[in-house]
């Protein structure tokens, strides 16, 4: 009877481990709202790149658009896009990677005028 009942005890420590774990890893989520000078020349120079980036990374592209509708504020650029990363910490180490530094660096000196990049913690 002892014995069942402190293998019951640690399943219940575990699960609430697991559940734990889980809830601790959220995903991130990556606004984006940039004004491309040269739509053609971003897509051979940058877009092209990153996109096999983001996958390699696990980063999904769930919205974009080049006529984003905006209801407070105002926004000057010409495309907005919503980036998921499967937590901050990734997202985070994914904008100063090897990998997108290059690009990022290209996006921000040649290809737009202006632009903003602005991660949230999901919930």
């Amino acid at each position: 009877m002892q014995v069942s009942s402190l293998l019951f005890q640690r399943l219940q420590i575990a699960q609430m481990e697991v559940w734990k774990m889980s809830e601790e890893i959220k995903p991130a989520y990556g606004l984006v709202q940039i004004n491309i000078t040269n739509q053609a020349e971003f897509m051979e120079r940058y877009a092209q790149h990153v996109f096999p980036i983001l996958e390699k990374w696990g980063i999904e592209m769930i919205a974009g658009s080049d006529t984003p509708v905006t209801k407070e504020g105002t926004f000057k650029g010409n495309w907005s896009a919503v980036l998921r990363f499967p937590s901050m910490a990734l997202a985070e180490e994914w904008y100063d990677s090897d990998d997108y530094a290059p690009y990022r660096d290209i996006r921000m000196n040649e290809l737009t005028d202006s632009g903003s990049l602005v991660f949230v913690q999901g919930m």
